[in-house]
C-alpha cells in the first residue's frame, strides 16, 4: 500500500484529492495537512510513500519547504498556476497537476509514479490485484477472474467464487489487465480468454454469462479467433 498524505490549505481541493485517492486502491491517506509545519510533523513521525503538495501554502511555500527537508517522499505538486513548473523540476517531482484536477490527470500521475517505483519483473509477474470493496482491500487472481463489467463509476468484478462492486473506471482496470489474457470485448465489458466457452454471432458464452460483442470491438474478436486458425 501507498501512503500518502495532502498538504493543501483550501478545504474544496483537499476533498477533490481525497476522493480520489479513495478510489484508487493502492493509496492509502494518512493525513491531511493545512501547512507546511503540520507536513513536517507527519513526516517526522510516519513513513509517507507519496505527498501532494500545494505549491502556495500560508506561511511557506510548497517550494520552500521542500528546501527544508533533508529527506523527501516522492512528490506531486498541485496548484491553480502553471508558473512554478520548470521550478518544480530541481526536485525531480513525480508530477505537476494543475487545478482543478480531473480524475484521468491524477490517475496517470499515479501511474508515473508506479512506473518509477514498480520493477518491469514485478508488474509482468504479479498474478494478483487489490480491489477496494465495502471499505476492505480484497485480493484477487487474475486467474479467477471470469469477467469485468462497467457500471457508470463502479466495476462488477465477476470471478469463479464471488461478484466484488469496486469504484473503478473500465479504462483504468483495462490498464491493469492488458497482457495478463484478457480482453476488452464491448464499451462495458473485460473478459477473461482462458474462461471464454464459445463464440457465436455478437455474443461470448461464459460459464456464468452471455457477453455481447460491441460493434467497435468485433473486429478485435474476428482476429483472435482467426489466429487460432491460421
Amino acid at each position: 500500500m501507498i501512503k500518502c498524505i495532502i498538504v493543501e490549505d483550501e478545504r474544496l481541493a483537499q476533498q477533490v484529492i481525497e476522493a480520489y485517492i479513495e478510489r484508487t486502491p493502492q493509496l492509502q491517506l494518512i493525513a491531511i495537512c493545512n501547512n507546511a509545519l503540520e507536513a513536517k510533523d507527519v513526516l517526522l513521525k510516519q513513513q509517507v510513500d507519496l505527498m501532494f503538495l500545494d505549491v502556495q501554502l500560508p506561511g511557506m511555500t510548497g517550494l520552500n519547504f521542500l528546501r527544508t527537508l533533508q529527506t523527501m517522499p516522492y512528490i506531486i505538486l498541485t496548484t491553480a498556476y502553471a508558473d512554478y513548473a520548470l521550478e518544480s523540476y530541481e526536485f525531480n517531482v513525480v508530477d505537476y497537476l494543475l487545478k482543478s484536477i480531473s480524475f484521468e490527470r491524477f490517475t496517470k500521475a499515479i501511474h508515473k509514479y508506479l512506473e518509477i517505483n514498480l520493477p518491469a519483473e514485478t508488474k509482468t509477474k504479479s498474478d494478483h490485484i487489490y480491489v477496494k470493496s465495502s471499505g476492505r482491500f480484497i485480493k484477487i487472481n487474475f486467474a479467477d477472474i471470469m469477467y469485468v463489467q462497467g457500471m457508470k463509476d463502479y466495476l462488477k468484478i465477476v470471478t469463479v467464487n464471488s461478484n466484488i462492486v469496486t469504484l473503478q473506471t473500465m479504462g483504468e482496470m483495462e490498464k491493469i489487465l492488458q497482457s495478463k489474457q484478457f480482453i476488452r470485448v464491448h464499451k462495458s465489458y473485460i473478459v477473461s480468454l482462458n474462461h471464454i466457452k464459445s463464440i457465436y454471432g455478437n455474443n461470448i458464452e461464459m460459464a456464468k454469462a452471455s457477453i455481447p460483442i460491441g460493434i467497435n470491438y468485433k473486429e478485435k474478436i474476428t482476429g483472435l479467433i482467426s489466429g487460432y486458425f491460421s
